[in-house]
């Protein structure tokens, strides 16, 4: 069998030309310390997203892991990129010019990429030191293990996570006479919400991408615009971590299922939300800009996960004005989630190291000091605490974590391989669903399957 090139030209400008990934799935990268001058070129070399400033904020991460492996030099690299999507164009760049970090922070948008391409698989290494490990399983729902598993194998621990939740302002709902929806709400319950909001804030704000957009619907529809297996293997993690679970070897997005009808019937039913007034045209790009928006009541509601508490209370949002819901019934009630973890790249030649790391971080020493504010949410259950939220959070704030619980088959973003092109398809293709009448969204569906089935056959040649 051919070997895999561990870069194609796809690769390189699908991920340059993607605009508007999910900082969703996890918010910004919190595991990880700033710049450090004056290492040798010997050390273990991480690289995270972030600013100069964010790195150097988490420092103690990095210092904590040299003071208990003082043989093991870091240096962490913070690569400033607008969104997932930039950061891994930049990776890519740095990899394809023979500059190549040996650990790499990334998120479920790049999982696969990673997996498929770049990274070396933890199996063996989780096999042989399962004792070590078994305290980090046992606090990691897993829903969010099988996320990182690709053909059977596992490349990255999740160390935070945010499922698609609906965040309501209570400000708003008080204003118009409106309750707090029950959490087995429906699509219909959601619709009549939103009319009751009507003429005072926008009802229902949502952004054209992968986490937060026409996925959730989707999902909740029973459906998704790729057509979804599950791979076989990983039997051994499971057995070892799980026992009793059924579980896969992961995720597989194999093509296009883009003119199926029930996503016609999503986006017929959110296009029928924009021409109603009941929820604004979205536009690309990350969430952050709503946090103002939301906090000054102008927002009635909109998906996002727990990475969106702390941005709240830094804009004067009290817990009392706003709540979170579990994503409203349609078919189902499967939610969408994203995380975040280390890889190690198959090109370092510091493996056993960059496990040392990986297997740090994962601690709850590292995950505690990564986490002191609920600016994501952790993937460790016993972290999910009142602690974490109190005085700070909404009064429910434990259907962050309760999402996987009560709602087992909930799943990652449609990410395949190829995602890059594939969120530039879909968002290109909803945005012009979304522009006409009724008659134009079949005619954009179709669009989309062309599109995907151009980006799998390239693929697959």
């Amino acid at each position: 069998m051919a070997t895999r090139s561990p870069l194609t030209r796809r690769a390189l400008l699908g991920a340059a030309g993607l605009a508007g990934v999910a900082g969703t799935a996890a918010a910004w990268p919190r595991l990880t310390g700033a710049d450090v001058p004056g290492r040798g070129e010997d050390a273990l070399t991480v690289l995270i997203l972030g600013t100069a400033q964010d790195a150097a904020g988490r420092q103690t991460i990095a210092d904590a892991f040299m003071e208990e492996h003082p043989d093991i030099p870091v240096r962490i690299q913070s690569v400033q990129a607008t969104d997932w999507g930039d950061f891994f164009a930049k990776i890519l760049t740095m990899v394809a010019s023979g500059t190549q970090p040996d650990v790499v922070y990334t998120a479920t948008e790049g999982a696969q990429l990673f997996a498929d391409r770049l990274a070396l698989p933890l199996d063996d290494y989780l096999l042989r030191d399962a004792e070590e490990m078994r305290d980090y399983f046992e606090d990691v729902h897993p829903s969010l293990v099988e996320a990182f598993m690709y053909r059977g194998s596992l490349y990255q621990l999740p160390l935070d996570f945010n499922a698609a939740n609906m965040y309501l302002n209570l400000d708003v709902l008080e204003r118009n006479g409106l309750e707090m929806p029950e959490e087995d709400w429906s699509r219909d319950d959601f619709t009549e919400l939103l009319r009751g909001m009507q003429g005072d804030a926008r009802p229902y704000y949502w952004t054209n991408r992968l986490f937060g957009g026409i996925v959730p619907w989707l999902y909740v529809n029973d459906t998704s615009f790729l057509v979804e297996e599950k791979a076989d293997g990983g039997e051994q993690i499971w057995s070892t971590f799980y026992p009793g679970e059924e579980r896969s070897g992961g995720y597989l997005w194999t093509g296009s299922n883009a003119t199926h009808e029930r996503v016609h019937e999503s986006v017929e039913y959110l296009r029928t939300l924009v021409q109603d007034g009941l929820a604004v045209r979205p536009e690309e790009g990350g969430g952050n800009t709503l946090v103002g928006l939301f906090a000054s009541g102008r927002i009635g509601s909109t998906p996002a996960g727990g990475y969106w508490v702390q941005g709240l209370a830094e804009g004067g949002m009290t817990p009392e004005q706003y709540d979170v819901q579990f994503f409203p019934r349609w078919r189902t009630q499967r939610h969408q989630f994203g995380a975040a973890g280390y890889a190690v790249m198959k090109t370092t030649e510091k493996a056993d190291q960059a496990w040392e790391w990986i297997k740090f971080t994962a601690s709850k020493q590292a995950m505690q000091l990564a986490f002191p504010t609920p600016s994501t949410t952790p993937t460790r259950r016993s972290m999910v605490t009142d602690s974490l939220y109190t005085g700070v959070g909404p009064e429910h704030w434990s259907r962050f974590y309760d999402t996987l619980d009560r709602f087992p088959t909930s799943g990652p973003i449609p990410a395949p391989p190829q995602q890059a092109a594939v969120e530039t398809a879909l968002i290109r293709n909803i945005s012009t669903a979304l522009s006409g009448g009724a008659g134009g969204v079949a005619r954009a569906l179709a669009a989309l399957d062309r599109d995907l089935r151009a980006v799998f056959t390239e693929e697959d040649a």
